[in-house]
């Protein structure tokens, strides 16, 4: 057992050796591949090669010579390759001596059967060209091999060779063309598979990071939209409710620390609102520097958006007041929340964005720049939709910028189980 681990570990390192002649540091990775899988099939057909020549001159056939001259060629492309680095060329030399050596000899031997169906061997010319250049180049090499295989093996057939070869020797040819030859010839149509699955394989991959990209930018469906149209996308919401989320006095905060620590606050912070954005289901619009915007009855319509935002908002107090959560960094929100009509849609066509535009945007930006720090302050809008499940505390009417008087509440938190709920307060005529 040592020793046939030996042998393969010798082996293995040869064809490794092997491969790494005419490697180029500058290729990448696909062309450093398809390089040493042509030296190395080159290499493989050069032992076949000196093997058919001399039996064919053993047994006094001159199509022995094509053999040899098949070898001679290779070896030379072999060597200008490993010295020039020129794949193309390399290419060329071996695509020509498989197709012509193996099918011209047949013509010397008297035909297809006759010649042990050596000149199968040239179809390596069509599908070495399928393989490393393309199909288009491929048709063109096979045209080319069925031209000379039938022209060469009727020419034998008709004219007769310049030797016979005994039937055992005929038998046994025929068996080996086509079991080493099919060998070698399901080798490359491996190699080809292999190669189009791995290039499907890294399609997919591409897609999912191209499709998890796009979703980190804008709602499913919106992305679904924008692949299948090139339309401008907007719509019109009767109903929706928005966000706005500010950090307190960020801009001194920001001004005493490196931006490193600013950006990972940040980052740690609006992370976790993304979590509860996926809690809720709701839909992350933008951020804004240290503003962070979300909306719940877009783009799919909800009838609960005022309630999903407001249990959002508690979320995003408690963690900043938790240890556990994001409360360690010792910063306060104001928080604004507002409802009503919005439209929404993709604008931009370099780093697009689904954005939300209206009055009722406008007002929600309002209650949080006019709000109060660890607060959620609410429009009248959004009271009126939620119902007794919160507690909320009215600020009477207060003038807000651009708005004139407005009604203003506090959202205080969830009512406690079981406690009543008392009466809400009328509306303000």
């Amino acid at each position: 057992m040592n020793l046939v681990r030996r042998i393969r570990t010798g082996a293995t390192a040869v064809i490794a050796r092997i491969a790494l002649i005419g490697a180029d540091p500058m290729d990448d990775d696909e062309r450093r591949f398809r390089k040493s899988l042509l030296v190395v099939i080159a290499v493989l057909i050069l032992p076949i090669a000196a093997i058919w020549g001399t039996l064919y001159l053993a047994l006094g056939t001159p199509a022995g010579l094509f053999a040899y001259l098949y070898f001679g060629v290779s070896v030379a492309a072999v060597l200008i390759f490993a010295r020039t680095r020129d794949a193309e060329t390399f290419l060329r030399m071996e695509l020509v001596a498989i197709l012509l050596a193996p099918t011209l000899s047949t013509a010397l031997v008297g035909g297809f059967v006759a010649s042990g169906g050596v000149g199968l061997w040239g179809i390596m010319a069509p599908l070495g060209a399928l393989v490393f250049r393309g199909w288009r180049s491929g048709l063109l090499w096979f045209a080319g091999f069925l031209g000379v295989f039938l022209l060469s093996g009727l020419a034998g057939e008709v004219y007769g060779g310049l030797s016979e070869l005994p039937e055992w020797f005929q038998s046994v040819m025929i068996a080996l063309n086509i079991s080493v030859g099919g060998t070698m010839v399901f080798t490359l149509l491996a190699v080809f598979a292999k190669q189009r699955e791995e290039a499907l394989s890294a399609l997919r991959v591409e897609q999912a990071k191209s499709e998890t990209l796009l979703l980190n930018i804008l709602p499913r469906s919106i992305a679904e939209k924008l692949k299948d149209s090139t339309d401008t996308i907007a719509d019109q919401f009767t109903s929706a409710s928005i966000l706005f989320g500010d950090v307190v006095d960020f801009t001194p905060w920001s001004e005493r620390r490196p931006p490193t620590e600013v950006v990972g606050m940040l980052d740690h912070l609006f992370s976790h609102f993304d979590a509860l954005v996926e809690r809720y289901d709701l839909e992350k619009i933008k951020t804004i520097g240290d503003c962070y915007m979300v909306a719940a009855g877009v783009p799919t319509p909800r009838p609960d958006h005022a309630r999903a935002l407001v249990l959002m908002a508690l979320d995003m107090l408690e963690a900043m007041r938790s240890s556990d959560e994001v409360g360690h960094l010792g910063l306060e929100l104001r928080i604004g929340i507002n409802s009503g009509p919005v439209v929404a849609g993709v604008i931009g066509r370099k780093r697009f964005l689904y954005d939300l535009w209206g009055d009722a945007v406008n007002t929600a930006s309002r209650m949080e720049s006019q709000g109060t720090p660890g607060r959620i302050q609410i429009t009248r809008a959004t009271y009126d939709l939620l119902d007794d499940e919160f507690e909320s505390e009215s600020r009477g009417r207060i003038e807000v910028k651009g708005k004139g008087e407005m009604e203003i509440w506090h959202v205080l938190g969830r009512r406690p189980s079981g406690t009543p709920a008392g009466e809400r307060e009328p509306e303000h005529l």
